[in-house]
């Protein structure tokens, strides 16, 4: 499986973003009624992310960049059977 992009801003810290793209893809794999390995693989990821990161941590590192207006983007994968992500700050555009 591919990684899972994340993009928290100053109102959705990346815990929030990461729990509502959870929450988003439970519900489609149940409204889905039928197998789907991609969205199953999807939800194991964000759900491993989600028990195991340092949010305060996360959210310190994003959020100096999100006050200067740039855009920050967390890509999350699997590294070694364990979720790992790394974080891509993206230059504001004059």
């Amino acid at each position: 499986m591919d990684g899972v992009e994340l993009f928290p801003s100053l109102s959705h810290c990346i815990e929030t973003t990461a729990k509502e793209e959870f929450w988003n893809s439970v519900n489609q794999y149940m409204e889905g009624g039928q197998e789907d390995k991609k969205l199953e693989g999807r939800i194991e990821l964000l759900k491993a992310f989600l028990e195991s990161m340092d949010f305060k941590k996360l959210r310190s590192q994003s959020e100096r960049h999100l006050i200067e207006g740039k855009q920050v983007k967390f890509v999350i994968s699997w590294k070694e059977s364990k979720p790992s992500y790394e974080m891509v700050v993206i230059k504001a555009t004059d």
